[in-house]
């Protein structure tokens, strides 16, 4: 079954078509990567699918459900969450309590019950660290789990706001470039912990990448774009190797 569908999606800005009538599905369980060359409209498709840009025309529907004109706020609260090509971390604050703050679509107390601490708070607290903390197991972050994100490697950094994402308890994860600024251990590294998401916690994926090796060692299907407009869907030796997509990187 199809978990997001994206029928004929369109977006100018100006006269710049960033993208135009695009359309794909990816299906629950999945593994989808997103490549293209620089300016080919694939982080303007994750801020239409995350709602921070509005459609000019086409649909997005989730799980069933039309979400083309859904506030951004309510994006996390309906199972999707994202990562960004930078980092976009509390930087005074520990690992921990960049975490924690994940957990806020969850919270189902009342200002006063907060303030008075009352047990429904505390039961709830407990919950949100149980879950935390099996994040910070899955990736390995129980050494920087008291560290503030300013005096962390940029690796670690990448990997903390990916464990952010996953605390919202997504069913739809939206990496944006989770290999940027990442050396090659590091990268190989995420490739595992990409695969750890889907496979353990079940959760569909959808990344935005140009690392070609992580594309295919971790991917199920890729779409490519270029100049805003969808070129190839399919298995990744077979779009990596497509004529249209072989143009748009290395030209006529």
């Amino acid at each position: 079954m199809s978990l997001l569908v994206a029928s004929n999606l369109s977006l100018a800005f100006g006269g710049v078509h960033a993208v135009e009538d695009v359309s794909f599905a990816v299906e629950t369980g999945e593994i989808f990567s997103i490549i293209g060359p620089n300016g080919a409209g694939k982080t303007t498709l994750f801020n239409l699918i995350s709602r921070i840009y509005d459609v000019d025309s086409g649909r997005i529907e989730f799980d069933g459900r039309d979400i083309s004109r859904v506030p951004t706020h309510q994006i996390a609260e309906l199972g999707i969450a994202r990562t960004f090509q930078n980092t976009e971390l509390f930087e005074q604050e520990t690992v921990l309590r960049n975490l924690l703050i994940g957990q806020h679509v969850h919270r189902r107390t009342s200002l006063i019950e907060e303030l008075l601490f009352l047990p429904r708070v505390r039961r709830q607290e407990l919950d949100f660290r149980k879950d935390v903390e099996d994040v910070i197991d899955l990736l390995d972050l129980q050494h920087y789990r008291h560290q503030v994100i300013a005096n962390l490697p940029y690796g670690v950094r990448k990997m903390v706001e990916v464990a952010r994402a996953l605390c919202m308890r997504p069913r739809l994860l939206l990496l944006d470039e989770p290999s940027s600024g990442l050396n090659p251990e590091e990268t190989d590294d995420l490739a595992f912990q990409i695969e750890d998401i889907n496979e353990e916690l079940g959760i569909t994926i959808i990344m935005v990448e140009h690392d070609m090796n992580l594309v295919s060692m971790t991917s199920n299907r890729v779409m490519a774009l270029a100049d805003g407009r969808l070129l190839a869907v399919g298995d990744p030796k077979a779009v990596q190797s497509h004529p249209d997509v072989l143009k748009a990187y290395l030209g006529d």
